[in-house]
């Protein structure tokens, strides 16, 4: 039941957020909204106000908002022409479109800003484990001796440390630490070794040789700072999504790695037992990714429309409906067969017999 629901709360918001920023574009931008809705297929429930239906539907796998004219085949009267999407020029078209990934990109910056402000564990800069024969061992730190400073560059917690290391480009690093409360400096000399990244791929980078104790302190920041990183920490989950999505066409990584809605509300599930914090950052997360993925340049979602108001204003020639329509179908099928094959792994991962002997048919 915790899954369920943290499923729909999650789900619920990802997807208002991302209609409320086309909702919020058309309306600033003088268009109509006819329809406002949360889900697909028969409605649960709907309230018009003014000209606009607000409604939630039964199938919480997207939503839309429908606009005045948007297909550019509707008669209308002459008064609503002029607030008629279609009628727009291809520009302001182009922004109603490009506002909701950036409302998805916009809702993850305010979750990071909350919650570096709020405080989050980090690292203190504590020598645990060090690798037997490693350029740190050789040169005299020992374990528990707390870093202070590299390269007379002040640290203080762990992830600001494997930077300087990898900047020094293998020249001798100065490093002071603090120990039984003296300060000691020492010079080490990082060694090239061989490491594997997040994707598995194996790469060459300078280490030194030592692992964190593991003892953690609250970070918070100012808002300043906490604005700065979250700017920068929706930078880096959007471009290694994008990375992923590479790395899975050039076969690096296995598209079984795919998560569909079985197992985000699993995640979900999950991170609510966890806490309130880890919740939102996974809907930070996720909400990148949505951003992300909208952007490309598929029929159907939003940036497959982009890609064709970018052309229109090279061209300056509008591409014909029946291009749009056929494009339109393709892209449908696309997300489609990209759906089932996600439920179809989400389905294999809860590992139930009779109907992974059921799915080796579709391998």
């Amino acid at each position: 039941m915790v899954t369920l629901i943290s499923f729909i709360i999650l789900l619920g918001i990802l997807i208002f957020v991302h209609e409320l920023g086309h909702f919020l574009a058309a309306r600033i931008g003088g268009v109509g909204v006819l329809k406002f809705s949360l889900g697909f297929g028969p409605k649960i429930f709907g309230k018009k106000i003014g000209e606009t239906e607000y409604v939630v539907s039964w199938i919480p796998l997207g939503g839309f908002v429908k606009l005045l004219g948007e297909s550019g085949t509707e008669d209308l009267a002459p008064e609503d022409e002029k607030r008629s999407f279609f009628k727009q020029p291809t520009w302001k078209r182009l922004l109603i479109v490009l506002a909701g990934p950036v409302f998805n990109f916009l809702l993850a910056i305010v979750i990071f800003f909350i919650v570096y402000m709020y405080g989050l564990p980090n690292l203190v800069p504590v020598v645990g484990e060090m690798a037997r024969d490693s350029a740190a061992q050789a040169s005299g730190i020992v374990a528990g001796d707390q870093i202070v400073s590299l390269n007379d560059q002040k640290i203080r917690y762990w992830d600001e440390i494997r930077p300087v290391i990898a900047k020094s480009g293998g020249a001798p690093v100065k490093i002071v630490v603090l120990r039984g409360e003296e300060e000691k400096a020492f010079s080490v000399t990082p060694k090239l070794s061989k490491t594997k990244t997040i994707f598995g791929e194996e790469e060459e980078s300078y280490l030194i040789g030592i692992a964190p104790a593991g003892k953690t302190v609250i970070e918070r920041k100012n808002p300043f700072s906490a604005m700065l990183s979250a700017f920068e920490k929706t930078w880096e989950i959007s471009k290694l999504t994008v990375i992923s999505v590479v790395k899975m066409i050039e076969g690096v990584i296995s598209p079984r790695t795919l998560g569909g809605p079985i197992f985000i509300a699993q995640v979900a599930g999950n991170q609510v037992r966890e806490g309130i914090i880890p919740f939102i950052l996974f809907m930070a997360v996720l909400s990148i990714n949505l951003g992300v993925i909208n952007l490309f340049p598929i029929p159907v979602l939003d940036g497959g429309h982009i890609f064709f108001y970018l052309i229109e204003m090279v061209t300056r020639r509008e591409i014909p409906m029946k291009v749009r329509e056929i494009s339109q179908q393709i892209g449908f099928v696309v997300l489609l067969m990209l759906m089932l094959f996600v439920i179809m792994i989400d389905i294999e991962r809860l590992n139930i017999k009779p109907v992974n002997d059921v799915l080796k048919f579709f391998k």
